[in-house]
């Protein structure tokens, strides 16, 4: 079964989650199932999932930003995602047309497809544009759509994307698995084609339903957690990620607070190298 999700973190650890290793001692029979760890894991042990890491692929083209009219694996999104990434100042170099490849390679050789999205605007931008890959192939397609909260032990925690799920949790969400019809396959692909006609800068998922949405359209976060007082950009970032929980990722938001840099509506009180270390306030009138 080829597993497809669309983050880095959430591919890392299902990757995890399919590389079986056996540590045993010469002891006795001491054999604990673990995913390239030296301790068995803290969370609540799900098993792990049938399969090698080889069969895990990544689709993270984060295509809730930018032109969608642009082929998903075109050097326009590569650069793109690049300059996402510099926010941060952290960016491995990107295979994501490799995923591409290896992913039409397996629905050739008739492989199952299993597809782990989440309400996320990556997410379902992700899912609803490989539905209109997969329209062209006639392979078993399943899913499994991240719950809004899962209840434990009488705890209730609550999930936003599949990067906040480990590894060794993964297989607890298999009894959410269902089997993608061709006539939902159809559905979804319509939307993304109604996405990329639309074209938006940005989109967002509004009530449940992915709409393309103004650049702007998440500067009001920004707005309500940062005042005149300086603050750390990694702190202001932090709280907002914290506070308003909505799947964006925090290279979005630095993207945004540099942009209003330029603008002078956000004035850098002390500077650093690395800009998530800098300490920065408001300074409109």
């Amino acid at each position: 079964m080829i597993e497809i999700l669309f983050g880095e973190s959430e591919a890392a650890s299902m990757k995890a989650a399919k590389n079986k290793v056996v540590i045993g001692t010469v002891n006795g029979p001491v054999a604990v199932w673990t995913a390239g760890k030296k301790k068995p894991p803290k969370k609540p042990f799900a098993g792990w999932i049938e399969g090698t890491s080889e069969e895990v692929i990544c689709l993270g083209f984060m295509l809730d930003v930018g032109d969608i009219k642009e082929p998903a694996d075109s050097s326009y999104r590569k650069e793109l995602i690049r300059s996402l990434y510099d926010q941060n100042q952290w960016y491995q170099e990107w295979y994501q047309d490799e995923e591409l490849r290896r992913l039409r390679r397996f629905l050739e050789d008739g492989e199952s497809v299993r597809i782990w999205y989440s309400d996320a605007p990556y997410s379902r931008c992700g899912f609803y544009h490989l539905c209109q890959i997969l329209r062209k192939y006639e392979n078993e397609i399943r899913v499994v759509k991240l719950p809004e909260y899962i209840i434990r032990e009488n705890c209730i925690t609550v999930y936003k994307n599949w990067g906040e799920v480990s590894a060794e949790e993964f297989a607890g969400f298999l009894s959410e698995e269902k089997k993608l019809s061709r006539n939902e396959i159809r559905m979804f692909a319509n939307e993304w084609s109604e996405l990329a006609s639309d074209n938006s800068p940005l989109r967002g998922v509004i009530n449940g339903k992915v709409e393309g949405v103004p650049e702007d359209f998440y500067d009001f976060l920004i707005w309500k957690r940062i005042t005149r007082k300086p603050v750390k950009q990694a702190r202001l970032i932090g709280d907002i990620l914290g506070y308003y929980r909505l799947g964006i990722g925090d290279w979005w938001y630095a993207k945004r607070i540099e942009h209003y840099i330029r603008q002078g509506k956000i004035r850098v009180v002390e500077d650093s190298e690395n800009k998530y270390a800098r300490m920065i306030c408001d300074s409109r009138e």
